[in-house]
């Protein structure tokens, strides 16, 4: 087992959560203020970290199995993502989707950092 930070399709309630194949919710929480948060075409969000300037992004924490990363999650993710690792605000550490780098991309990526769930984001837009 594996812990994962979501933030975006697969949370609960959204078209993506089945792809977790029942995998346990530890818990809601959010990054370490270490992070831009962007918007990659309005499709899906994406972490970034920064050395200045970030800010906590609201997420729920995952115990998957690596089975089901590597079989069901990882497939479903766009290729403007890559898995990493993040700092959660409690200090732990966790797997996560991030902004590709470089990012290469046409995607358009808009700076939702301010809204800090994308959620949150996705009810304005």
């Amino acid at each position: 087992m594996a812990l994962m930070f979501l933030n975006g399709g697969a949370m609960r309630g959204e078209p993506l959560h089945h792809l977790l194949d029942g995998a346990p919710l530890v818990k809601e929480t959010t990054t370490a203020p270490k992070y831009r948060f962007y918007s990659v075409g309005d499709a899906c969000p994406a972490l970034y970290p920064v050395a200045h300037g970030g800010a906590a992004v609201a997420g729920e924490l995952y115990d998957l199995p690596l089975d089901v990363l590597r079989d069901k999650v990882l497939p479903g993710e766009p290729h403007e993502l890559e898995l990493g690792v993040i700092e959660l605000a409690d200090g732990s550490s966790s797997f996560a989707m991030l902004l590709r780098r470089p990012y290469t991309s046409h995607t358009r990526l808009t700076d939702i950092t301010e809204f800090g769930d994308w959620r949150a984001y996705k009810e304005k837009s």
